[in-house]
């Protein structure tokens, strides 16, 4: 991987992450484009890492006031959130310590994959919204507030659903919402879980490999300079898209999310069938 390609892969993983469009399966396509064939499963989690820290960049007072809540030592608002992050967070955790090859091995599809789950992404933002449009008509007319917070339970299958977003094209964010929306949960209300439920996993997994000896250029096939490139990049563009894009998906219709992954799920497929004549 050259540098220039490494910058422009950081760019479209800081883009796309807070976006339901799936930044996994953006990464797989634009690699495609490229060329690169090699695994770069460390190139990978080393930008996810630098989004997760623009996202606690951009998050930090919210973050630190959940931690002051918790550090209370007391059950209070800030502790419930806390407790329900570490909820959703149990289903991605079995995924990754019992599924981990798997997962690998999925990770090195070809854009059919990637096409198929961005298929299934479109149909999820779509049957998300349309369900979320008819319980807020519903709650109009019954005159009571639209949505609700999320809650243990919904936090639990909010988790599962993100643990299936391990797929390339599955959009995290993307499954996460739609999820959240057909359980009722306000959007507003899922943006910020969405984001913040993944901080975790992400940093751990990257802590992982650093302590495993995997987190370097010669474990991803790149050089020192690309992958050093690629993460500032990834911070940088991640950080000033953040708030605004989290905006977006606060007030946009998913539908339109859902026509562009159409959209690019059916480049996935002409382009895998251009490259295989």
């Amino acid at each position: 991987m050259e540098w220039f390609q490494a910058v422009v892969l950081g760019l479209i993983q800081g883009l796309t992450e807070f976006l339901p469009v799936s930044s996994s399966g953006h990464l797989t396509i634009f690699k495609a484009i490229f060329g690169i064939e090699a695994d770069n499963l460390s190139f990978e989690v080393a930008v996810h890492a630098a989004t997760v820290l623009s996202t606690i960049v951009a998050f930090r007072k919210e973050i630190w006031d959940i931690i002051c809540g918790v550090f209370k030592f007391r059950y209070n608002s800030q502790t419930q959130y806390f407790l329900k992050i570490c909820v959703s967070m149990i289903p991605v955790a079995v995924v990754g310590f019992f599924f981990k090859d798997q997962v690998e091995a999925v990770f090195g599809s070809g854009l059919f994959v990637v096409g198929s789950m961005l298929l299934l992404t479109a149909v999820l933002l779509f049957v998300s919204e349309t369900l979320s449009n008819r319980q807020a008509r519903k709650a109009v007319s019954e005159g009571r507030e639209a949505g609700k917070e999320v809650g243990y339970k919904e936090a639990f299958i909010i988790g599962l659903s993100q643990a299936l977003a391990v797929l390339p094209g599955l959009s995290r964010s993307g499954t996460t919402i739609s999820t959240g929306l057909m359980l009722g949960v306000r959007k507003s209300s899922m943006a910020q879980f969405s984001f913040l439920m993944v901080l975790i996993p992400i940093l751990g997994e990257a802590f992982l490999q650093l302590v495993g000896g995997d987190f370097s250029a010669e474990a991803s096939g790149i050089s020192t300079l690309s992958l050093l490139l690629g993460t500032l990049t990834a911070f940088v563009s991640g950080y000033i898209a953040c708030r605004w894009m989290i905006r977006i998906v606060q007030k946009a219709r998913l539908r339109y999310f859902s026509i562009y992954c159409c959209v690019a799920a059916a480049f996935c497929f002409i382009f895998e069938i251009v490259q295989n004549v």
